[in-house]
């Protein structure tokens, strides 16, 4: 199993969240990258932001944005030791 194409994108998404603060939103804007305009409706749509074009985190999207921000600063480390 790996990540697609799609995964990465929303991935990418949930790190533009600063923290799992439920008082920090992000907007999304027209002129963004195509990849990243569709990954925040499929977010929206599986209930994880509050807007199409991004919003703030519901419940399940603090989760997964703080696992998110975790994978990366583990990754991140491991790549300089």
């Amino acid at each position: 199993m790996s990540y697609t194409t799609e995964n990465h994108a929303e991935l990418n998404v949930l790190m533009l969240f600063k923290s799992s603060s439920s008082l920090e939103g992000i907007k999304i804007h027209k002129s963004a990258e195509p990849s990243l305009i569709a990954a925040a409706k499929r977010l929206h749509g599986g209930g994880f932001i509050t807007q199409v074009d991004g919003g703030y985190l519901t419940p399940p999207g603090s989760e997964a944005a703080e696992h998110a921000h975790l994978l990366y600063d583990m990754l991140h480390a491991h790549s300089e030791a």
